[in-house]
């Protein structure tokens, strides 16, 4: 029961500060290029996917509520969770270490081109699938690979740390 609470209560913790952090820029959460600075969370994944959960519904929540509304949680939702699921097996296939740290850091930048569908195909928008693929590519790769790398890996030097961000098994 108790690691039942713990996981609905990291979870609920997790999705809100997404919102929280998206909305706190939102000047910056839904432009061309997006930094949305609350994408530099995906990394929890990497030290345990049990964070998966609380991540998709904050970037559900942040798209349902933004200008784009529910086709945004849609297709940004599944966007996340696919870099998610790849941060993770990543991490299960090159172990954990900076290098499969930097690796699983690109997934969500790669997966950006679920997101130019959405802007080009469902909302018409008049510049290419690959320009828009290249713009949320561009604000993924220095919010999660730029700013996230660097920060896991100065968190990852701190073990205890470390154990209080695992979810207790």
């Amino acid at each position: 029961m108790k690691n039942k609470t713990n996981f609905l209560v990291r979870t609920s913790m997790v999705a809100a500060l997404y919102v929280v952090v998206t909305f706190a820029f939102y000047f910056l959460s839904y432009q061309a290029i997006q930094f949305r600075i609350s994408e530099v969370m995906v990394l929890l994944a990497f030290i345990d996917p049990l964070y998966i959960p609380g991540l998709i519904i904050g970037c559900f929540m942040s798209n349902m509520l933004g200008p784009f509304g529910i086709i945004d949680a849609l297709f940004g939702s599944a966007a996340s969770l696919l870099g998610l699921l790849m941060i993770v097996k990543t991490k299960k296939l090159l172990g954990d270490n900076l290098k499969s740290l930097f690796i699983a850091s690109l997934w969500p930048s790669f997966f950006s081109f679920i997101v130019a569908f959405e802007i080009t195909v469902v909302f018409g928008a008049q510049e290419s699938f690959w320009f828009w693929t290249l713009m949320v590519a561009i604000g993924e790769f220095v919010v999660i690979t730029l700013v996230g790398v660097p920060l896991l890996n100065l968190i990852n030097k701190n073990r205890n740390l470390i154990e209080i961000l695992k979810f207790k098994k």
